[in-house]
């Protein structure tokens, strides 16, 4: 028999680093960790669970009812389409998890993209040039929203609400009434529409696969010199099977050729390490840095964080910045895709990017929640949206199906919260 599994430990006190290590959890052997996860969705902290549970589901669903569903072309599709509300939803979760809302992120997204494109095709400035002009716009945006919800005290669904008003109609003031302007910029089309190498789909899953083990050793090594005590390192391999599996069939599926002329589509599309390079360092800044750790403390109890020495003002305002930044980024992946942009840009996704991050587990009363959860949320609506496509079912029917979902993830949330033993008011 082999020798029981201990737990690292140290013996020095903790020190004051210890603010922005990563939370271990449940901590012991294997057992206990199967023991303690049960025990947390016994007390309602379901995270993603329903929302991956709602994706088998309806994946198996969907390839039963139309046998282009699992096809590899349709898979490529689903991944391309689903980079926009992705990226959208993880913004939103900076917001969230403060317990606050951005109700412009959709029309922020697209106000940035108009201003991007005219700037390019009707004034002559280099694309890059005109791009750096959108983000700082993105970023004097969350400076705004910011100054009104963290200085003056504004709610945040009254700032955002008037910018959500406002910015269509700057947007249109940017286009014109009825215009509409191709994006014909290579590199920019290249993003939705192009795909890697085959060998550098394999090397992005190696490169992953790398970083994720770099990460958890590194994690561990500073919670030990910490005298903070880890998981058992069994977890950390468990993982990263996880990881080669699951990576290794989605690099293998779209290595495969899908295309249906003469010429050879494959490989794994560019928009997708753009996609998880940007997860990752969101993940990295919640998970392992004392901003993080403020944001979750605030938006679980923010008189407590303030009471603590926490810059409440700052974190606040800093948040609604990095949402806006990164609408931008979710902006460029919709003109990428579409080719065009128009006085409409941007004005519905909003709510889809709140439903995405809503369904995936983040939760809207604040301090729960992740990058990952707003990642998966959104593939639960794209397939959604994909499958009943291929049915050709009216958009209705997508608007309710998706509506129904988000209902059933926000009592999901509210429930769990309360038998969590968190306080939900009525009146």
């Amino acid at each position: 028999m082999s020798a029981p599994e201990t737990v690292s430990t140290s013996d020095a006190a903790p020190g004051p680093g210890t603010g922005d290590l990563i939370g271990s959890g449940q901590e012991g052997t294997i057992q206990d960790q199967v023991r303690g996860y049960f025990q947390r969705l016994r007390s309602g902290e379901m995270g993603a669970l329903p929302a991956v549970g709602g994706f088998v589901v309806l994946t198996i669903l969907f390839s039963l009812l139309s046998p282009f569903f699992l096809t590899e072309r349709n898979f490529a599709n689903l991944l391309t389409q689903a980079a926009t509300l992705v990226m959208l939803g993880m913004a939103l979760v900076f917001v969230l998890l403060l317990g606050e809302i951005d109700l412009s992120a959709g029309v922020t997204s697209g106000m940035t993209m108009a201003l991007f494109i005219v700037l390019v095709n009707v004034h002559g400035v280099p694309w890059m040039i005109a791009l750096a002009i959108a983000f700082a716009a993105g970023i004097l945006t969350g400076t705004f929203i910011g100054f009104f919800v963290a200085r003056v005290g504004i709610p945040s669904f009254v700032v955002t609400l008037g910018l959500f008003l406002g910015y269509q109609g700057l947007t249109l003031m940017i286009i014109g009434a009825g215009g509409l302007y191709r994006v014909q910029i290579p590199e920019i089309r290249a993003i939705q529409n192009q795909n890697l190498p085959v060998w550098a789909g394999w090397a992005m899953l190696a490169i992953v696969l790398a970083v994720s083990a770099a990460t958890s050793f590194w994690d561990r090594t500073r919670r030990t010199r910490a005298g903070v005590p880890n998981r058992t390192i069994t977890l950390v391999w468990i993982k990263l099977g996880v990881i080669l599996v699951i990576g290794g069939a989605v690099v293998g599926i779209l290595s495969r050729n899908r295309g249906q002329s003469v010429g050879a589509v494959e490989g794994v599309p560019i928009v997708v390490p753009i996609v998880l390079v940007i997860l990752w360092i969101g993940t990295f800044v919640l998970d392992r840095t004392r901003y993080g750790r403020y944001l979750y403390a605030i938006g679980g109890n923010a008189e407590a964080a303030r009471r603590a020495g926490v810059k409440v003002m700052l974190i606040r305002w800093t948040a609604f910045i990095i949402c806006s930044s990164l609408a931008v980024v979710s902006g460029l992946f919709s003109i990428s895709k579409v080719g065009a942009v128009d006085a409409a840009a941007g004005r519905e996704i909003v709510l889809s990017g709140v439903a995405a991050a809503v369904v995936g587990g983040v939760s809207l009363f604040g301090g729960r929640g992740r990058l990952l959860h707003a990642a998966v949320g959104a593939l639960v609506i794209a397939v959604i949206t994909n499958g009943l496509g291929l049915l050709n079912l009216p958009a209705g029917v997508n608007l309710v199906v998706t509506g129904s979902v988000l209902i059933l993830a926000a009592t999901v949330d509210a429930v769990s919260r309360t038998r969590g033993g968190g306080r939900i008011l009525r009146t």
